[in-house]
């Protein structure tokens, strides 16, 4: 559960953590359309090669990084077994097995050369998404910061009366108390097996089952945090973003800049290179 890479943050001293953090959530959605817009051989591995160079610029620890992608390996493996057994094409790699269903039916499985290029990309996908968001906005911001990104960037929206102060502070907050939650759940798992609690063993019925001596303590925990959270917003006189100063004053300076329109020239190279169709291209 602490490898969840929302909500943290990694002190460091790097170019990415000193950056203006509306250029880093902008940067963020920029990367994740340039993800999408990779569909052969030759994109993909220009975007894996981003994705190492951000790693190697924030300074953070690789280990924790690879540590953030455990939680995804059931979502990878059954991405990857539904592209190979799913996606038909042109070169047959196996011959026809049938597997029985129930009276005449019978399920015919072909694996073709198309369905394993297919499983690979999904998957450098769904990886190269996850490193690029965590190292550019998760790992490198603090949840000050990112409210203040929001609050600015969608500012021009409280001309017609959209409470963005109130959405990016409520934002802020759900990513600050996700690794609170993930820690309190597992004292609350730790003093359930204390007690003789068995999470492991048994069907998947069984598991869902014992989970729910769980849940219910971790809901009274969640909601008295939230009160006690309340509480102390109201005794500092929290009245929303009305006349409220900041400490630090967001200032985009030229590598902020510079770094944006370096993105946006990666993509316009991605879409390009989509183009050229070396290698296999995604259908």
């Amino acid at each position: 559960m602490k490898s969840i890479a929302f909500g943290q943050y990694y002190p460091a001293n790097s170019p990415i953590h000193r950056m203006d953090p509306r250029a880093k959530v902008i940067l963020t959605v920029l990367y994740i359309v340039c993800t999408f817009l990779c569909r052969n051989v030759l994109c993909f591995a220009a975007i894996l090669l981003s994705a190492v160079l951000l790693c190697l610029v924030s300074r953070i620890p690789l280990r924790m990084i690879l540590r953030s992608i455990r939680p995804l390996i059931m979502i990878l493996a059954f991405t990857s077994l539904i592209n190979v057994f799913m996606t038909k094409g042109e070169h047959l790699l196996t011959p026809t097995w049938q597997i029985p269903l129930w009276g005449s039916r019978v399920w015919r499985i072909k694996i073709y050369e198309e369905g394993l290029w297919n499983a690979l990309f999904m998957i450098l996908r769904i990886i190269i998404l996850l490193i690029g968001t965590s190292v550019l906005l998760s790992y490198t911001t603090t949840p000050i910061a990112l409210t203040d990104a929001l609050e600015r960037l969608f500012s021009p929206l409280k001309k017609i009366k959209v409470p963005v102060h109130d959405i990016a502070m409520m934002t802020t907050i759900a990513l600050r108390f996700i690794p609170t939650l993930m820690d309190e759940t597992q004292r609350i798992m730790n003093a359930q097996k204390a007690r003789g609690a068995d999470f492991s063993s048994g069907g998947l019925i069984r598991r869902a089952k014992a989970l729910l001596p769980v849940l219910v303590p971790l809901l009274v925990s969640a909601f008295n945090r939230a009160y006690e959270l309340a509480a102390a917003m109201e005794c500092r006189c929290y009245h929303g973003g009305e006349g409220r100063t900041r400490l630090k004053i967001l200032r985009l300076r030229f590598s902020d800049v510079f770094a944006v329109m370096l993105l946006v020239a990666f993509g316009v190279g991605i879409f390009f290179l989509n183009r050229q169709g070396i290698g296999y291209t995604m259908k």
